[in-house]
């Protein structure tokens, strides 16, 4: 697997060892998952078990949906160039 290796200001490489540690991660481990889930664009793991479908209550219905309203559209608005 490849290394990265990048420079950044002091004051970010300690709050990026703060996120990790809060984290329960190593510092490498914390910045891999955030390069992955910024440049890879995959959805992180267990999300849609945890969120999407993650639903615990009562199964959702949707009532019925009446009718829309007929709208007369509104007139053009006009303006003038200068």
């Amino acid at each position: 697997m490849p290394q990265l290796h990048l420079y950044v200001s002091d004051e970010v490489a300690e709050t990026a060892k703060a996120k990790a540690k809060a984290a329960g991660k190593s510092l490498s481990s914390y910045l891999a998952d955030l390069v992955v889930s910024e440049v890879a664009g995959e959805w992180p793991e267990g999300f849609f078990e945890e969120v999407a479908g993650g639903w615990k209550g009562d199964p959702l219905e949707r009532p019925k949906q009446g009718r829309l309203d007929r709208r007369d559209r509104e007139p053009a608005i006009r303006r003038s160039v200068c």
